[in-house]
């Protein structure tokens, strides 16, 4: 319990900039409301332009955000399950805090978290989202005709003595906190009611409980259910097989909801990250397929039944949520391993070109097609004698489609694979 006496410093862990202001705004304060974040710019305000304040009261917060001591602590909680602020105390006769400050994450950040970009859209609704996502949409510009000239550090300036530098390890630079999950899921309550020879950190150690988080949160499964799927997933060596658990919560979820997916295997690429439409050829219009089908709709007119079977399910799904891939990405990815791979999607090699390009940073469609193109390169490089089956590649390889109008056969084929589910 807060007191009004209870002390509080402000340590800032970042840089906060303008625009992690107008970010806080538009895309936290529809998640935890105008009073956490008027508490995170009070905070923040404390701070006046230094890294760590003087001793404040909670008297000060009182009067300056004229809230109840019960709205700051919510306030206060809520900013720590976004992982705006972590919190500190030292109990005494009067209690001390220490309130860290850290950076909101990125628009980009944001709107491609599986998570995040769900609660923000069933909080404002389609309009008001779409309004928000073309705040922060990157203007883009075709580059074809156009020379890349730029100069690199070493063209520029000449080589310094390292004897000449001083390093400075106490900068500050932007800095981010995990998103918190126990607020809306109990995991000490979980390990209390598992078999007392699981309850060791070899078996749920931060990779599964990260998984037990996020499946949690995706499937809306309470406690006592993630027990008894976790129980069922149990392999030989009374591990935690965690591919077993998420083919298990995700057919939980299909039986409680009538067969219905959850929302995730449905997701979209993000507005801000798509092509400006304008170009009528016909690898704009496969661009445009990639960027407005979701990947279970795009694997299913991939079948000739329109069944996309449980395997291929549960691979597009982990791209989606492991490896946050964005949608689109995802797409050209199915399309690419099954035009190559003789209409298979072999798990080992979607998932390894999905982790590279999760390094390499590759959020819109037009960068995994050109990442596509490289790692097919690179694969008949690798052949000492490329066979005919390497030649099969996607249409959208041929840079002639950049040129050709699309036919109406052509253009009806990929209005089909929108037209169920728009």
């Amino acid at each position: 319990m807060i007191l009004p006496a209870d002390s509080y410093i402000v340590v800032n862990k970042g840089n906060i900039l303008e625009i992690d202001k107008k970010i806080l705004i538009d895309l936290y304060q529809p998640l935890i409301g105008s009073k956490a974040i008027s508490l995170y710019l009070t905070l923040l305000n404390d701070l006046e332009k230094k890294y760590i304040t003087d001793v404040f009261t909670h008297h000060h917060l009182l009067s300056v955000l004229q809230m109840s001591l019960n709205d700051i602590k919510i306030s206060r909680e809520k900013l720590e399950g976004v992982g705006l602020l972590k919190t500190y105390l030292k109990k005494d006769n009067i209690n001390n805090y220490v309130y860290v400050l850290y950076n909101p994450i990125s628009a980009n950040e944001f709107l491609n978290h599986p998570i995040l970009n769900v609660v923000l859209y069933n909080n404002v609704g389609k309009k008001e989202y779409e309004r928000i996502v073309e705040n922060y949409k990157i203007p883009r510009i075709s580059l074809k005709d156009y020379e890349d000239i730029t100069l690199s550090f070493n063209e520029v300036f000449t080589s310094v003595s390292s004897n000449s530098f001083i390093t400075n390890e106490d900068l500050t630079m932007k800095n981010k906190n995990k998103l918190s999950f126990s607020n809306f899921f109990d995991m000490d309550l979980l390990i209390l009611g598992i078999d007392e020879n699981l309850k060791n950190e070899k078996v749920f150690n931060e990779e599964v409980k990260s998984l037990i988080l996020n499946l949690s949160f995706i499937y809306k499964l309470d406690v006592t259910t993630m027990q008894n799927l976790i129980k069922a997933s149990l392999n030989e060596k009374g591990m935690i097989d965690k591919d077993t658990l998420r083919k298990s919560a995700r057919n939980y979820y299909r039986f409680e909801h009538s067969g219905n997916l959850p929302s995730i295997i449905y997701s979209k690429q993000p507005d801000y990250l798509k092509t400006p439409q304008g170009d009528n050829s016909k690898k704009a219009m496969m661009i445009y397929t990639f960027e407005n089908a979701h990947p279970y709709q795009l694997l299913k007119s991939k079948y000739k039944d329109g069944k996309v079977i449980e395997k291929d399910l549960k691979l597009i799904e982990s791209l989606l949520l492991d490896l946050k891939l964005t949608p689109g990405v995802v797409n050209v990815l199915i399309d690419y391993v099954l035009k190559v791979n003789n209409q298979k999607l072999n798990k080992n090699y979607v998932e390894s070109i999905a982790s590279q390009w999760k390094r390499l940073g590759i959020e819109t469609v037009e960068e995994a097609m050109n990442a596509c193109k490289k790692e097919h390169k690179k694969y008949i490089k690798e052949k000492a004698s490329p066979t005919k089956k390497l030649d099969k590649v996607p249409e959208w390889f041929d840079k002639q489609i950049e040129k050709q109008e699309i036919t109406k056969e052509e253009k009806k084929q990929l209005e089909d694979i929108l037209k169920e589910y728009n």
